[in-house]
């Protein structure tokens, strides 16, 4: 079983899954379309969980489950999948998300411009090509996953999405094909610069960490990549698709996005600018700690100040991600780690957040904050889901992103007493607007516009169930994801050629401590 390929089952079986539905005729209806994209969503998540187990921690292998074939001889390019404990982390989690937004999204298919079938062939065929940017180690390969991703998101968006669909699916297009063109320029240069090494042109991650890319190229390099992930991430000030996005976009799409795809661009500083320009990385970690910095700050302020659920849940996405790549580009074990978990731990609150809301609105028929009050009286359970998914997102000890965020504030104050006080408000403000927005929607007079909605049923709690469970123990017991993230981050560390500040303790008032 050593040789069996875990990463390319996983990566195809969701693409074949989405060519079986659409290859179903029209008269089947959308009830077997459904069940069939549910049942390969729940393969590929056994498929995952099987691979995870067998995952060694202790391994001193940079990637595991590695496959590689020559693909385009010319180019240098290979098929070429592996992952390490980051990048098995994010197919864990798309594996995770792909069934619960399924299940979640049983009815939306239904009002679309096109079939339920298309709209669940398109989730498959997203959840197939996430895994596979994720687990490529050719560059070239997670070139092509990364541009293809782009395909399906626009089809939920522009087919499924709400009265502005059409502008906001092309706005979100635009702004990654630009990144995405961008990026090209980069990954043009390492085939020109590592044609010119004695094993000649190649895009794999592992050979091209070993080239010397001289200061100038390599830095010019680097910003090919950083602006396309900082766009995909998103950061300030590359990030107004995202509230458009969302606010058009369906629950389960918007879950899709921001829970997984969104962490290409933190994933991908991680796999390709701090491994293969780590002497650029350093040289441009002040100006993007100033940036993530002001990614929490205003993330959170627009969040307090926005009306539209789904767009204030964005913006807080926003402040979110500029804590991640703050643990990124502050370069020290405890920012690293808590980057690492923040990104799969971000997944899960926000994807409960997305949808608890998404079924609050179908109910209501309205996402304005202003249109909703009391909620809790006539939907307890909705309501009570509601408040674990907010608190969640803020960051309450006792769940899962606590610890990352603790984490990352650590590893900032580290780097910076400066940054770190600025990072901390983001905890502050996230308590404002998550605790603003169950108020006045959830709590106070109820209002006549909702005294006959109904609670939460069966299905979705089933499909909200798995993501909380997972949201309180991860809270108490992270140490199965940080287990596999931590020797990564020790690589990480290590090519960037930094090391963990010591204890600024002066000796002699130990040995004072003691004598007392």
């Amino acid at each position: 079983m050593n040789d069996f390929p875990w990463l390319s089952v996983m990566l195809f079986l969701p693409i074949v899954g989405a060519l079986v539905l659409v290859a179903l005729p029209a008269r089947v209806g959308s009830a077997l379309p459904k069940q069939l994209a549910l049942g390969t969503s729940l393969v590929t998540l056994v498929v995952g969980i099987v691979m995870a187990i067998r995952y060694d921690s202790d391994s001193s292998a940079q990637f595991q489950f590695t496959e590689q074939a020559e693909w385009i001889k010319s180019f240098g390019a290979h098929y070429a999948l592996g992952v390490d404990g980051v990048g098995l982390t994010l197919v864990i989690l798309t594996a995770i998300l792909a069934p619960v937004v399924i299940l979640a999204s049983w009815n939306d298919g239904d009002n679309g411009r096109w079939s339920a079938k298309a709209f669940f062939a398109w989730m498959l065929a997203l959840e197939g090509l996430a895994i596979g940017v994720f687990a490529a180690t050719d560059v070239f390969l997670f070139y092509v996953f990364f541009e293809a991703t782009l395909i399906p998101v626009y089809f939920l968006i522009g087919g499924y999405g709400g009265a502005n669909r059409a502008r906001a699916a092309v706005k979100f297009l635009l702004y990654s094909l630009a990144g995405g063109l961008i990026m090209l320029a980069s990954v043009i240069g390492l085939y020109v610069e590592s044609a010119k090494s004695d094993g000649g042109a190649t895009y794999l991650v592992t050979e091209l960490a070993k080239l010397d890319f001289g200061t100038d190229v390599g830095r010019w390099l680097f910003l090919g990549f950083f602006v396309a992930f900082a766009i995909k991430a998103p950061m300030f000030p590359v990030h107004t698709w995202l509230p458009d996005t969302t606010e058009n976009a369906t629950p389960g799409t918007s879950v899709l996005l921001v829970s997984v795809l969104d962490k290409i661009g933190t994933f991908g500083m991680l796999r390709f600018c701090l491994e293969l320009f780590p002497e650029a990385s350093r040289w441009a970690t002040p100006a993007i700690v100033v940036f993530a910095v002001i990614s929490i700050i205003y993330g959170a302020f627009m969040a307090i100040g926005s009306d539209n659920i789904p767009r204030l849940i964005a913006y807080t996405s926003v402040s979110h991600f500029g804590f991640i790549v703050l643990g990124i580009f502050v370069m020290n074990s405890q920012g690293l780690s808590g980057a690492n978990l923040y990104m799969f731990n971000h997944g899960l609150s926000t994807a409960a957040l997305f949808l608890v809301t998404g079924f609050l609105i179908s109910r209501r028929g309205s996402a304005l904050v202003s249109d909703y009050g009391g909620v809790e009286k006539v939907a307890p359970v909705l309501a009570g889901i509601f408040l674990v998914a907010g608190l969640s997102s803020l960051s309450l000890p006792g769940l899962s992103p606590f610890i990352s965020e603790f984490l990352v504030i650590v590893g900032t104050f580290s780097y910076s007493h400066v940054a770190g006080a600025f990072a901390v408000t983001g905890i502050v403000l996230a308590a404002i607007y998550i605790l603003f927005l169950y108020q006045r929607t959830m709590t106070g007079p109820t209002r006549d516009e909702v005294k006959d909605m109904k609670d939460l049923g069966t299905r979705e709690i089933a499909a909200l169930a798995p993501v909380l469970l997972l949201i309180v123990i991860l809270g108490f017991f992270p140490k199965p994801l940080l287990s596999v993230i931590n020797p990564a981050v020790d690589h990480t560390m290590e090519r960037v050629q930094k090391h963990d500040p010591a204890p600024d303790v002066d000796p002699s008032s130990l040995q004072e401590g003691a004598h007392e």
